[in-house]
């Protein structure tokens, strides 16, 4: 058997194309436009190539992109004072503030002080309970790709067993709650789980999302399952690899996600979907969206 790719660049295009007419729409009705501020502390060579994707990809969707570039010394008092301002900022719809942030400001000060409205990382308290409840105002980016994914290729949830290996605020716990209310049964396995291998084996959809590079091999994988791989890591050479062997579960899976190219490009998509959301909030309410 070999796996079908799952090809996250074709999804996004998609994606974006409706997006695209959907921010059109939206500028017509209400004559604003959507406006996403990204606000980066330090120099990060990591940070600064994921601000450039998204700014490219806001003015090609037509959202305008605002970046504020502060200095490694920037006190938390300052970041705070600045989100504030977002925060009164009538024509400012999202705000999102690059991670990891540096030692002396603590990033669940940062996340608490946006507003829920304009949470488009859907980080915030607030955003995080509503997800659990199963009534979200945003999806949590990178899962919500994950899930856009499954639906683009037909991928059936309803009843199936899921495996997450990974427990992060950022994937594992909100794509828990997101493949729960798609009616599969979810087991969430991380560092401290025994028989990690017995249990990925059950699974018919498989999402590695651990930080560890190639650790699922075929011997963890189900013959015919999905495999997602939400892992980006850096090898020695300066390639990226996935959390999953791709070579050899590709032998064994139904559907695989490469990466580069497979959760990835989707997870800047969404960020675009949930600023047009928070536009459409602001301009309509809450009810109307």
């Amino acid at each position: 058997m070999t796996a079908k790719l799952i090809d996250g660049k074709a999804v996004s295009a998609a994606v974006r194309e409706k997006i695209t007419a959907d921010v059109a729409s939206f500028i017509s009705k209400s004559g604003v436009t959507p406006a996403l501020a990204v606000v980066v502390v330090g120099s990060d060579p990591a940070s600064a190539v994921y601000v450039r994707n998204k700014h490219k990809a806001c003015l090609a969707v037509g959202i305008r992109s605002i970046e504020y570039a502060l200095s490694e010394e920037t006190t938390e008092e300052e970041l705070l004072s600045l989100i504030e301002k977002l925060n009164r900022d009538d024509t400012v719809h999202g705000i999102l503030v690059q991670l990891p942030l540096p030692k002396q400001i603590r990033e669940d000060s940062v996340l608490r002080a946006i507003s829920p409205l304009k949470d488009v990382d859907a980080f915030h308290p607030e955003n995080v309970g509503r997800i659990a409840a199963g009534k979200p105002r945003f999806l949590p980016c990178t899962p919500a790709g994950v899930m856009e994914l499954l639906a683009y290729y037909d991928i059936p949830t309803d009843g199936k067993e899921c495996v997450i290996v990974g427990r992060s605020n950022i994937v594992g716990k909100p794509l828990f709650h997101l493949m729960l209310g798609a009616n599969a049964t979810v087991t969430v396995c991380h560092s401290h789980t025994k028989n990690l291998a017995e249990i990925t084996r059950r699974a018919d959809i498989l999402i590695a999302a651990l930080g560890r590079a190639r650790f699922i091999g075929a011997d963890m994988i189900k013959p015919g399952a999905v495999v997602v791989d939400v892992g980006i890591n850096r090898l020695p050479d300066g390639k990226l690899a996935g959390d999953v062997d791709f070579d050899a579960a590709s032998e064994i899976a139904s559907y695989i996600t490469p990466v580069p190219g497979g959760v990835g490009v989707m997870t800047v998509t969404e960020l675009l979907k949930n600023t047009l959301t928070a536009a459409k909030i602001a301009v309509f309410g809450e009810d109307a969206v």
